[in-house]
Formats: structure tokens, C-alpha cells, sequence
């Protein structure tokens, strides 16, 4: 007999639907990169049917969920909005400092425990919308490639290490950097003058993916020299791999104007949120006191205060495509950065 029916009336946990999920275990975490970079959990779980399948929740997700459980249920909280109650697991508590990866996996452990306990409380919490949505497995879930998942893995698995022989890595494409490259975040390679990069694929017409000092990332072809090129049929996107896209931003201040081109794994139509947008260019620029604008049709310049200024800002750039000549991989629109004090810059004309 499995946990959920020893912990449970059999009766009451027979007369469930088969598409109930009855147990949970993460198996590993993911990064996603964006502009803002993330970790979310990969959970497997299975119905009580005997179905198994894989979803991908961050951690706020988790601390939303136990919120809204906590708000309905917990004896403690005077506004609940159901009348049965019922003691929830602890949910581990947020973590503002530190790695992002060491916190992620230093989650893993507690979070197993809490989704045990949380999917071992009485039948009626299981058949909760919210939490039944919480481990559906969405669209998205369903078309995302699962990778390592390091946590289902057997210990005993053995792990085939291939050595490439020295005549293959030269007849590998390559580039020696020609300059010193610093790279823009994650994404990005840094390169040191003399050392010879191996060619993954070609991003756009100006980028290049490629090895080096063990790190894999994107580089500006400008600052190397091709030794051996990349085979013709390696272009844009192909072979599985991501496609990154270029922002143009500029920083405004009274010494002059900076330009920097960021590169986002993200598609070019997604619609990031206002606070993504302020974060990101605070890493770009260096600069925490800052605010994120856009020049509308006229030329003015617009600040962005919430999400519904960022959807006018698209909305705006998509109605001027085809007016300005950019690279396929670009997005439509600029983010104009000054300083948040500075309101000089605005035209205030009537």
C-alpha cells in the first residue's frame, strides 16, 4: 500500500479521480536565462492513475501557492475564506542573499518534505483548484526538453567520458581573438587576446557561439580572426540550439550618451514586466538610481512606471516596423536609460 493511502481513509482515497497527483519529487533544477536570470525546480510527479510527468515551477511559485492554501485553510488565519481547516507543512523561507544556483539547490531537500507533507494532508486539500493546477502539467511544461534531471538518475549510473583526440580539435571550426573582450553577463564570452575559441554556431550575422578556458558563450565575430569556419548548413538557430536576441539600449546623462547592445536568450515578441526591464539595466549600466524610458513616434521621450507603459512601448515599436532598418535579431524597440532625478531630458511643452 503507498504513503497517500496509509495516511489517508482507503474509501475517501479510492472515490479520487486517477488524474489526482498524489506524489512529487524535484529531480533537478534548470537556469533560465532572460532578462532576468532564474532557477526553476523540475518536479516529477505522479497521479494517483500511475501517470508520471515532469513540470517546471520557481520558487515563488511554491511561496504563491502556499499563500493562497494558508489564506483558505490554516486554523491560524481569522479571514480564511473556507470553513474546514487544516495544519499546512512549513514551506522554506525566501533567501534574498547569495548564489542563485547554491540557493536553488540548497532548496531542493526541504522542498521535497514539504511537497511529501503537503500532498499527504486529508483528500479534500488534493482536490483544491489550486493545487491540482499547481502540478497539472501545463502546454509549456509538456513541450519543454527535460535534460539532466540529476535526481532521478540511479547512483550506480556510469557517466561515459569521451576524449577527443588532438587532430580532431584542430580540425574543429575555430577563431583566434584578435582583442580583449569582456562579455555582458551570462551569456557572454570574455575573451583574452591570442586565445583560440572553438565555433559552435553562428548566432546572426555579427555574433558567434563558441568554447573556450571551458566556458561556452556568444562573442562578436569583430574581435577574432576565423582560422577554420563554421560549415555553411551551421546558421541561425539550427542544430537545437538558442537563439539569442540583441537589445539596444542607451544611457543618457549630461557627459554624453553610452550605447550598449544586450544580448537576451528571449524571442523577440515576449513582453518582459517593468521591473525585469529596470533590473537588467541596472546590471548593463552599473547604476542603481536610474529610470527606463522610450522615445514614442514624435521623438519624445517617455518614462516607463508599471507593465501597462511597457505594452504601450511595444504596441508603439510594432506600428513602426518596417520604418526602421535593423538586424532580424533585434527588437523593435530601444530602451532610452537617465538618471531618475533628471527630468531635463523630457520635452514639457505643451
Amino acid at each position: 500500500m503507498s504513503l497517500p493511502q496509509q495516511i489517508r481513509d482507503e474509501s475517501d482515497f479510492d472515490q479520487l479521480p486517477h488524474n489526482i497527483p498524489v506524489s512529487a519529487t524535484i529531480a533537478d533544477i534548470e537556469e533560465k536565462k532572460g532578462f532576468i536570470d532564474y532557477y526553476r525546480f523540475v518536479v516529477e510527479v505522479k497521479t494517483k492513475g500511475g501517470g508520471k510527468y515532469l513540470i517546471y515551477r520557481r520558487y515563488r511559485e511554491f511561496f504563491n501557492l502556499h499563500q493562497i492554501l494558508e489564506s483558505k485553510y490554516s486554523p491560524e488565519d481569522p479571514d480564511r475564506s473556507s470553513p474546514n481547516t487544516c495544519i499546512l507543512p512549513p514551506l522554506p523561507g525566501k533567501i534574498y542573499i547569495g548564489n542563485k544556483r547554491e540557493i536553488a539547490e540548497s532548496r531542493i531537500p526541504e522542498l521535497n518534505t514539504y511537497i511529501k507533507r503537503l500532498l499527504g494532508l486529508p483528500t479534500w486539500i488534493l482536490l483544491d483548484e489550486t493545487l491540482r493546477m499547481f502540478f497539472y502539467q501545463t502546454e509549456q511544461d509538456s513541450q519543454h526538453e527535460p535534460r539532466a534531471l540529476r535526481r532521478l538518475r540511479p547512483q550506480t549510473r556510469k557517466v561515459k567520458t569521451v576524449i577527443t583526440q588532438k587532430k580532431d580539435i584542430f580540425s574543429s571550426p575555430r577563431a583566434e581573438a584578435m582583442f580583449d573582450f569582456r562579455g555582458n553577463g551570462k551569456a557572454e564570452l570574455n575573451l583574452r587576446r591570442g586565445e583560440v575559441i572553438f565555433l559552435l554556431r553562428r548566432v546572426n550575422a555579427d555574433w558567434l557561439e563558441g568554447t573556450v578556458n571551458n566556458q561556452t558563450g556568444i562573442f562578436p565575430e569583430s574581435f577574432v580572426k576565423i582560422i577554420k569556419p563554421l560549415p555553411d548548413s551551421d546558421s541561425e538557430g539550427e542544430n537545437g540550439g538558442h537563439t539569442y536576441s540583441c537589445l539596444r539600449c542607451f544611457l543618457l546623462t549630461p557627459s554624453g550618451i553610452e550605447t550598449r547592445d544586450v544580448c537576451v536568450q528571449e524571442d523577440l515578441n515576449i513582453q518582459p514586466t517593468y521591473k525585469d526591464l529596470l533590473f537588467r539595466m541596472r546590471n548593463v549600466f552599473k547604476v542603481d538610481d536610474i529610470a527606463v524610458n522610450y522615445r514614442d513616434p514624435e521623438g519624445d521621450l517617455i518614462r516607463i512606471l508599471d507593465d501597462e507603459d511597457v505594452q504601450l512601448m511595444l504596441k508603439e515599436a510594432r506600428g513602426q516596423q518596417g520604418k526602421v532598418n535593423r538586424p532580424v535579431n533585434q527588437f523593435p524597440w530601444e530602451l532610452q536609460v537617465t538618471m531618475s532625478s533628471d527630468f531635463s531630458v523630457y520635452n514639457t511643452e505643451p
